[in-house]
This record gives C-alpha cells, sequence and structure tokens, in this order.
C-alpha cells in the first residue's frame, strides 16, 4: 500500500495548492529538483520519496539532467509500495535546442513542433509505468524561445497533448511580458511559472503578483543558494526559534507563505530531506496555534525584505 507524504497536511502553509485549469491537479509545497545529480539521480529520487516528497521536477535535458534516472527512482518507489503514481506530481521540461548538447532527446535539425513532439514521446516513454497510461503532471517550458511566434508554436504543440496527456502546462525564465502574451493569447493558460527567487530578480515581486492574480503558481527555484543573507534574516531565525524546527525550514515556510508559491529543494542529504518536509508542518501547526502572533509578525517583516505587490 502507498504511504503518504510525511506530514498529515493539517496546516494550511503545509497544503497542496491546486493549479488552475479542468485537471484540479494538486502540488506540494516542497517539490524535489533533480537538476545536476548525474550518476545520483535514480538513488536520490528514490530517498526523496522515501523520505515523504511527493513531487518531482525534472527536464528532457541531458546536459543538465537525468529525466531518465528520475524515472528509475520512481518506479523504484512504485514498485515498492512507497508510493502510487497517482499519489505524485511529475514536472519535466522542453528545453531548446540553445540548452542541449548532442544527447537532446530530438532531432535537433526537426521542425520545431517536431521536436516538441520527439521530446513529450521521449518523457512519457521514460514514465511509463507497466499497466497504465502514461501522463505528465506539468509540462514546463524551459525558457521562452528567441521570439513570442516561437515561444506560441511550442505552447501550441503543449496544448495538443492536453489535457489526457499533459495536465498543465507552465513556463521557466519568463519575464512578466511573455507570461502575459501567453495567458493573453493561448487556448490552455499558464499552470504553473518556474524563475530564479532572488535578489537580482527583486525576488520577482511583479511577477509573483500577476501569478497571485491569475492563479498561477510560482515555483521558486535557488531559494536557499542565492539567498545566504535572507536565509539568516530576523524573521528566519525567529521561526526558527519559535517552531523549534532547522533555519532552512523556517525559510522556506516564509516563502511558501507569500501565497501561491511552492518551493524547488534539491538537497541530496536525506536527513535535511526530512528536516525540511517535517519542518514545513511544524511551522503550519505552530503558526495556527501558539505562534499565530510570531508567524505574522515574521511574515510580515519577511514580505517587507522581499517585496510583494497585489
Amino acid at each position: 500500500m502507498a504511504q503518504a507524504g510525511v506530514g498529515s497536511q493539517a496546516s494550511r502553509l503545509a497544503k497542496d495548492l491546486t493549479l488552475a485549469g479542468q485537471s484540479a491537479t494538486t502540488i506540494p509545497k516542497l517539490v524535489y529538483g533533480t537538476a545536476w545529480k548525474k550518476e545520483r539521480t535514480a538513488d536520490l529520487v528514490y530517498t526523496a520519496l522515501k523520505a515523504g516528497f511527493r513531487g518531482i521536477d525534472t527536464a528532457a535535458q541531458p546536459k543538465h539532467y537525468d529525466e531518465l534516472g528520475v524515472a528509475t527512482g520512481v518506479k523504484r518507489a512504485i514498485a515498492q509500495g512507497i508510493i502510487k503514481r497517482g499519489n505524485l506530481f511529475i514536472q519535466t521540461k522542453f528545453t531548446a535546442p540553445g540548452g542541449q548538447n548532442h544527447m537532446a532527446p530530438y532531432d535537433l535539425n526537426a521542425p520545431l513542433a517536431e521536436k516538441v513532439d520527439q521530446s513529450i514521446r521521449s518523457s512519457l516513454r521514460n514514465f511509463t509505468i507497466e499497466g497504465e497510461e502514461p501522463y505528465l503532471d506539468s509540462v514546463v517550458l524551459h525558457s521562452p524561445m528567441d521570439t513570442i511566434q516561437d515561444t506560441m508554436t511550442v505552447w501550441k504543440t503543449l496544448e495538443s497533448y492536453h489535457p489526457r496527456t499533459i495536465r498543465n502546462i507552465g513556463i521557466s525564465n519568463t519575464t512578466l511580458r511573455v507570461l502575459e502574451a501567453l495567458y493573453t493569447n493561448m487556448t490552455v493558460k499558464p499552470s504553473v511559472v518556474q524563475n530564479r527567487f532572488y535578489d537580482g530578480t527583486e525576488y520577482e515581486t511583479k511577477l509573483r503578483a500577476y501569478c497571485r492574480g491569475k492563479k498561477i503558481v510560482f515555483q521558486s527555484f535557488w531559494t536557499l543558494s542565492a539567498n545566504p543573507a535572507l536565509a539568516r534574516s530576523e524573521p528566519v531565525k525567529l521561526v526558527s526559534q519559535g517552531a523549534g524546527v532547522e533555519v532552512a525550514a523556517a525559510y522556506y515556510a516564509l516563502v511558501i507563505g507569500l501565497e501561491g508559491v511552492v518551493v524547488l529543494d534539491g538537497t541530496t542529504n536525506e536527513s535535511h530531506m526530512k528536516e525540511d518536509l517535517e519542518g514545513l508542518e511544524k511551522v503550519g501547526v505552530w503558526a495556527e496555534g501558539p505562534g499565530a502572533s510570531n508567524w505574522a509578525s515574521a511574515l510580515a517583516a519577511f514580505r517587507d525584505l522581499v517585496g510583494n505587490e497585489g
């Protein structure tokens, strides 16, 4: 029997988000990131699932991701009864030729739409579970194409798989202008945006506000690695001490507290995996109970540090 993820999701903070759109897909607040794991990918994904992660982010980009390794780890966890496919959020990406090497999952000389088709077919093969029809909970365009026309061509090709095979479509490394164009012009609206969260982009304050207004989930990456000072800030210390959790878990909880945000967590340490998952639940319970006042103060101070329009 599949086991539930760590934590009861008894708190609002730790509760999964539901993506907009007809599929009503749920996405965990912490998603395991698999970039640059190389030959350790399968084992780390399996370990993450065993620790309680129920969301996995990868890409059909052998240059930086081992999508097949991710699938191998997923299948091992399913075979051992740790998780069922239906309880897992799997997200991959289509990556343009500029982000690929010679191992690209498509013919680099093919027309753009065919590149997308080949990439998706490759991902579906990887994530085929015996006895089940393959599907992807989310496919993200890894970055906008060189022109908005090409970006829309990729999007329309992904739309042809929606909603049965690709449940949700999103974009990464995007500007607000491109996101607005996709939302305005495309039939299937963006469900997720995956962008860096750091001071170099002013913590994507305006883009996050747009996402909240359109019920688009913002997926934060570089969350910890690019923000050492923010992760040691006073609001984080207050939550860490008050809820009795590690600093990283307190920090992730505050980022998630910005509303409509999930965090990509790529830790390779099993203890940290459990600490992050359990810590988020612990902060949530504390924030809705004895720590309500301190949580509100810490979150308000954290919003001031990163900005939160809208």
